[in-house]
């Protein structure tokens, strides 16, 4: 972890130490949990707790030191404390100064679907060129950025951050604080939407990363999406453009009869290479697509680009495989939307099943009051599939049954589940060998749990 000098803190925070620490501080932390020791502990007040509660918990851990309010630092004189007005704006302070001081290029990546896989696809191209730090999991928002800035080293040559939101006008003070000089817009759609008028407001607020870019810039764009012509207006420096099924400046020719393999050609070269990816799916090559642009833009080759892409892994709940008793668990529960629900679908009908397909839907979170409408069309979705029960897992799950069985799923191939327990229970007695089961929800739904509690007995 990189360093940081207690006067530097001092002077970006606009506090004053109370004790300063006899070591310098080496990293940055809001959760006594994962706190490292010589971390400096950021006492944030929070929905549910103040993290001035725990600065004595962070202390015996092993923190460096603790940022804290002027009440809190006159009741503890002798700890080692920064003393501010408010340690969220401090966190978010001492970022800023810290990214200041960093000479490397900065990627931001944003989008409504696909953001972290193409934030971790694009790290790991990077990460052939040079030293490359990355949004620490899925820490993308007003607290999560700072922090995965202040885990930066100093000598990395790359940074590559994913930007989140979920409220007009998130992205701007993030864009500020980041300073990218590349930027990635993936699919946008009806995510978030209880907080938008339209899917063009998200579309608007999305383009606050490229708006940010500077003239010298790159802003790396799918050409087929939806929102296509909009992004690039607001893009004031050069666009790159990707797509599967139209002129770009990368494109790719899918190999059918090989889940994951495409072969792309570069228009500036007139170059091919066939790669593989190591997910399966055509909305993972788009994924893909705009990764290896932004690492060709900076002479990547195409040996360290396909070696990187085949050695690909997603992180957290993402497409995970598993088998219970013969059958292929797909747990896909780390999150959902209208977009990501219909992508991870049409996956699944590629994955090979010697049985019976059973998707397990939970329901898709915040998209206001358009949710049971989405629920509705999903369901219709899935009733258009070939061959597949449909399992649904609570209360927005059951508007999703309400749309297949409006549209003709026959009600012996729908089951509705008030809870993740009773639909482990309906797998357990009705799965074979052969059998594929797909899991996806939103993450709030921990739809996981389905698979936890099968997987017990």
């Amino acid at each position: 972890m990189s360093k940081f000098s207690t006067d530097d803190l001092a002077r970006w925070s606009g506090g004053a130490w109370q004790n300063a620490p006899v070591a310098p501080p080496e990293g940055a932390s809001i959760n006594t949990q994962t706190l490292q020791r010589g971390d400096l502990f950021f006492a944030l007040l929070g929905s549910k707790a103040d993290g001035h509660s725990f600065v004595g918990e962070a202390l015996a851990r092993g923190a460096a030191g603790a940022v804290v309010n002027r009440k809190f630092a006159k009741k503890n004189p002798s700890l080692p404390l920064l003393v501010v007005a408010d340690p969220a704006t401090a966190l978010r302070a001492i970022a800023a100064g810290y990214r200041e001081s960093l000479k490397a290029t900065f990627i931001a990546i944003t989008g409504s679907v696909g953001k972290t896989t193409v934030k971790e696809m694009t790290a790991d191209l990077f990460a052939t060129l040079g030293a490359t730090a990355r949004t620490r999991g899925n820490f993308n928002n007003d607290i999560g950025l700072p922090l995965s800035l202040l885990a930066m080293e100093k000598d990395a040559q790359f940074g590559v951050f994913e930007l989140g939101m979920n409220h007009p006008g998130e992205l701007a003070p993030l864009c500020k604080l980041l300073r990218p000089s590349v930027g990635i817009v993936t699919m946008v759609g009806p995510v978030h939407f209880e907080f938008f008028d339209s899917v063009q407001a998200i579309a608007e607020e999305k383009a606050a990363v490229l708006r940010c870019l500077p003239k010298d810039g790159l802003a790396i764009l799918d050409a087929e999406g939806d929102w296509f012509e909009l992004l690039r207006a607001a893009s004031p420096c050069r666009v790159v453009t990707t797509a599967l099924n139209a002129a770009a400046d990368y494109t790719a020719q899918l190999a059918p009869e090989t889940s994951g393999a495409f072969t792309v050609t570069e228009r500036a070269t007139g170059e091919s290479a066939a790669l593989q990816n190591s997910i399966p799916g055509a909305h993972n090559i788009r994924n893909a697509l705009l990764a290896v642009a932004a690492a060709r833009a900076f002479a990547a080759s195409w040996e360290k680009v396909r070696e990187a892409l085949a050695a690909f892994q997603l992180v957290g709940l993402r497409w995970q495989r598993s088998e219970w008793q013969g059958a292929a668990i797909i747990n896909d529960a780390y999150n959902a939307s209208p977009p990501s629900m219909a992508a991870a679908l049409r996956t699944f009908l590629e994955t090979p099943a010697q049985g019976q397909r059973w998707v397990v839907l939970g329901g898709m979170r915040e998209l206001g009051d358009a949710a049971e409408d989405l629920h509705n069309e999903l369901g219709r979705f899935v009733a258009a599939l070939k061959d597949v029960h449909l399992v649904t897992v609570g209360e927005l799950g059951a508007w999703i049954a309400a749309g297949a069985f409006e549209a003709g799923l026959a009600m012996d191939r729908i089951e509705i589940c008030e809870s993740c327990e009773a639909a482990a229970a309906f797998l357990r007695a009705r799965l074979h060998a052969g059998d594929a089961v797909l899991l996806k929800a939103s993450r709030g739904e921990k739809l996981e749990r389905v698979l936890e509690t099968l997987t017990k007995t």
